[in-house]
């Protein structure tokens, strides 16, 4: 009774499912299709029964035809297909992307009678990818070198280091406030250099207390505290051949500031509870948001292992300092999110952008990715506005520095901003096409009309004109 009750309902269980859903015969004609398949195709049932398959224009066939001559379908020889990506053409003339699944059938003597395949629509899936590769595209690797984003005086100065310092095993210190991307100068140093495929060892030196940091750093033998029931190596051992960071060393105690000399002097490490030195190859990098010279003028820091991990200074700007690299960072922020929370959000209004220029930035590009990332939660419109920003970016007074842009020598500011005015007015004030003629990206273009205070109104550009003139 079941089975008859099935055959009867089977029609409805298979338009229930949202794939598309087609039997074919031996000889290639269509003899059912689900609703799913007439919404993937845009076909009807009636246009479809009966015709051969070869209606979609499958890739993956056309291949298989003209590699298996003695097979009308390889399919009735494997008699199985699984998660084959292929494309399938629309009535429309357009090719869809999809997910082919597909097994023979045979008839109770075991006879093939023909074949059922089923088809998923990876469009959505496609389109996604196409948007974050035209990301990658627009954002561009000139924008981000080392995957650290910035095109200002500031961090090119960043970037010609970064390259000459992992050539060299000197130690490297990379200095800068909270939040400004230390640990990403490591990464690309690490990268750069001759010890890529060895590992680089990450240590919060500020983390861990005095009496853990040492047995962190250098490892233990059993039986050398309480609690040491086995013997353990440290970071420096792990980090054996390749690099290891050590980042907040000003929080570093005195004591191991000495121990710490003395790897970099002599190679060697100590473990805890144990006297025998164990040779280490690694090449030391720290990084600190404190100022290491005030730290040795109070004692507090050793001056002559200051002096032996001051070899290669690099140094991060604040993002205040840096408001050139502003609207590339909020573009690059607000394109991830928008590609990760999938919101119909298309952009950043004029006004957030004044707030966020307005803005102090303590947190620096942290906390510039905290504010997107609040944003993305809260706006509900098409742009991102002021009131969508946090409250404490929304209400800040911002310092003097940070409401000013920074200014160029005044010849080569006023060729800029005549350039950029005439490319405007050629262009109707499309952004784009102005950064078009200009050889510039749409970013800088942006920027530009800040530090310049230019208007897209005809008006104001006019008057800026008039008064260059």
């Amino acid at each position: 009774m079941f089975e008859q009750d099935l055959n009867i309902y089977w029609k409805t269980v298979v338009d229930t499912i949202h794939e598309g859903v087609m039997v074919v015969s031996t000889d290639g004609r269509i003899v059912s299709v689900n609703q799913g398949m007439e919404r993937l195709t845009g076909y009807t049932r009636q246009e479809l029964v009966g015709s051969s398959c070869l209606i979609f224009n499958c890739d993956v066939c056309k291949q298989i035809r003209s590699e298996e001559p003695h097979y009308w379908c390889s399919l009735f020889r494997i008699r199985k297909v699984r998660m084959r990506h292929c494309t399938i053409q629309h009535k429309d003339g357009r090719f869809i992307p999809v997910l082919k699944n597909a097994s023979v059938l045979a008839g109770t003597d075991g006879e093939m009678i023909g074949a059922v395949e089923t088809m998923t629509d990876l469009s959505e899936v496609v389109e996604k990818e196409q948007q974050l590769e035209a990301c990658r595209q627009e954002l561009g690797t000139a924008s981000a070198p080392y995957g650290i984003m910035g095109h200002s005086a500031a961090m090119q100065q960043v970037f010609d280091l970064i390259p000459n310092a992992a050539q060299s095993d000197a130690p490297v210190i990379v200095t800068g406030e909270s939040g400004t991307g230390k640990e990403l100068v490591a990464q690309a140093i690490h990268a750069a250099s001759p010890r890529k495929d060895k590992p680089l060892i990450k240590v919060n030196c500020a983390a861990l207390p005095e009496s853990l940091l040492e047995s962190e750093l250098f490892g233990h033998v059993k039986g050398a505290f309480t609690g040491a029931v086995a013997s353990r190596e440290g970071r420096f051992e792990a980090a054996n051949g390749g690099y290891i960071l050590l980042d907040e060393i000003g929080d570093l105690p005195l004591s191991i500031q000495v121990k710490l000399l003395r790897v970099l002097e002599d190679r060697v490490i100590e473990r805890v509870g144990d006297h025998r030195p164990i040779p280490v190859d690694v090449r030391i990098i720290t990084a600190t948001n404190k100022d290491l010279r005030e730290l040795v003028q109070a004692g507090a820091f050793r001056e002559d292992f200051f002096f032996r991990v001051n070899v290669i200074p690099i140094h991060l700007p604040a993002l205040r300092e840096r408001l050139d690299d502003l609207p590339l960072l909020a573009e690059t922020f607000f394109h991830r999110l928008k590609a990760k929370t999938g919101k119909d959000i298309q952009g950043i209004s004029h006004e957030a952008m004044d707030v966020l220029y307005r803005h102090n930035w303590p947190g620096n590009i942290r906390e510039l990715k905290s504010v997107f990332e609040y944003a993305f939660v809260v706006c509900n419109q098409a742009t991102i506005q002021p009131e969508h920003l946090l409250p404490s970016v929304q209400h800040s007074e911002g310092s003097e520095m940070a409401s000013k842009p920074v200014h160029q020598p005044a010849t080569s500011s006023e060729r800029k901003k005549q350039e950029l005015i005439e490319a405007l007015q050629r262009t109707g004030g499309n952004r784009s096409e102005a950064a078009r003629l200009l050889g510039i990206s749409r970013t800088t273009v942006w920027n530009r009309m800040r530090r310049f205070n230019i208007s897209l109104s005809s008006s104001i550009t006019e008057k800026a004109l008039d008064s260059k003139a």
